[in-house]
């Protein structure tokens, strides 16, 4: 097994800096209370092409799996629980198992390991439903307005969670697929089927 180098790691931190990006501004949506509960949707949309010219560059295990750590470090680092950081290295080692059980060169496989790496979005999301009362209180000291939070509190009973889950793996589908038309060229240089 081949192991990551330095430019691998260059890699894992471009890459890993630019989907936080794309996950940043789907975090953004959240402002809209009826995108709450869709984020992973939106973040895996809008994080799937980069997240395949990735896949398409770097193709050793273990590549995924820091930049899974990497992104909930990142959400941390601005403000989220360490759930992120937990479910980044959970969903990234397990995103990375099912791609290399395919050499990075399976498509279905590739597709289903961005959709369970997209599962780390929800640990940024899950103190909503096990810490509720702390975590709305923490928002409305940091200036969340009472509509805003009343608002949000109605979309997300405790069954909103599996829609959140659901919304992660297909949004990470639909970004794996929009990630595959974008890049077909590099697709076929780099042999994947």
């Amino acid at each position: 097994m081949e192991k990551l180098g330095v430019k691998d790691l260059i890699n894992v931190g471009i890459f890993s800096v630019i989907y936080f990006v794309m996950f940043t501004i789907s975090g953004m949506l959240g402002y809209i209370p009826v995108c709450v509960v869709i984020l992973p949707l939106i973040a895996g949309v809008l994080g799937g092409i980069p997240f395949v010219l990735f896949i398409i560059k770097e193709q050793k295990f273990g590549a995924v799996t820091l930049m899974g750590l990497l992104t909930g470090l990142l959400t941390f680092l601005v403000g989220q629980t360490w759930m992120s950081v937990l479910f980044g290295l959970v969903f990234g080692l397990l995103g990375d198992l099912i791609m290399k059980s395919g050499n990075y060169k399976s498509w279905t496989k590739n597709v289903l390991g961005y959709s369970v790496f997209t599962l780390w979005t929800v640990g940024t999301m899950l103190p909503m439903w096990i810490m509720r009362e702390t975590y709305f209180a923490g928002y409305r000291e940091n200036g969340g307005t009472d509509a805003y939070i009343d608002a949000v509190m109605k979309l997300t009973p405790n069954y909103m969670i599996l829609v959140v889950i659901v919304a992660a793996l297909v949004g990470g589908f639909l970004g794996a697929s929009l990630g595959k038309v974008v890049l077909t060229k590099h697709f076929e240089k780099a042999g994947i089927v």
